[in-house]
C-alpha cells in the first residue's frame, strides 16, 4: 500500500512537467494541459493519503 502511494505521488510530480513540455512542443493545447495538471494534483493527493494510511 505504501508503494502504491509513493507511485501516485511520483506520478503527481512527473505529470505536470510532462504536460508543460507537451504544450511547449505544440503536441497539446492549454485545455488538455490543464486537465493533466488537475489529474496530477489528484494523483499526488491520493498517493499521499494512501501512504499515510499505510503508515498506521
Amino acid at each position: 500500500m505504501k508503494a502504491i502511494g509513493r507511485l501516485g505521488q511520483l506520478a503527481g510530480l512527473i505529470l505536470p512537467a510532462l504536460a508543460v513540455v507537451l504544450e511547449l512542443n505544440g503536441s497539446i493545447t492549454s485545455g488538455p494541459m490543464l486537465v493533466m495538471l488537475v489529474f496530477a494534483a489528484c494523483c499526488f493527493w491520493l498517493g499521499r493519503i494512501l501512504e499515510g494510511y499505510a503508515a498506521h
